[in-house]
């Protein structure tokens, strides 16, 4: 706190046995040294408070952006609710499809067996790919 060397404070100590006396020192050091202690500790209370203010401070802002981001919290539970939707939807579609009649018509691709178009099939020739 102050910047107050050894020297000075001998310096000190042979003023005040000079001004006070040998007599009344002890009893005048007792009670500087009381003021002091309780200096230190108004001034570690003080410290204390304002310590606790700054957590408060900090808990006030810190709960300010909890109920900011309360809106995204909100948007992945929705968001987590039409994935569980869509998932049962696929359950579903899956379910009526596989509980359908097999029709001959169709053919394993899914192509009409019936239809005027008929699929191109394509014929391998001999040779390479030049039609040699």
């Amino acid at each position: 706190m102050f910047d107050i060397g050894f020297s000075e404070l001998v310096l000190i100590a042979i003023v005040a046995l000079l001004v006070i006396g040998p007599d009344r020192l002890p009893k005048v050091a007792r009670t500087a040294g009381l003021w002091v202690g309780k200096m230190r500790g108004f001034v570690s209370s003080v410290k204390a408070d304002i310590d606790h203010e700054l957590a408060a401070d900090e808990l006030k802002k810190i709960l300010k952006e909890q109920a900011d981001s309360t809106g995204i919290h909100e948007i992945l539970e929705e968001t987590k609710a039409a994935a569980d939707d869509i998932q049962k939807q696929d359950y579903v579609m899956r379910a009526i499809v596989d509980e359908a009649p097999e029709d001959e018509s169709i053919d394993d691709d899914g192509s009409d067996l019936n239809s005027d178009k008929a699929p191109k099939k394509i014929e391998k020739k001999d040779g390479n790919d030049r039609g040699e």
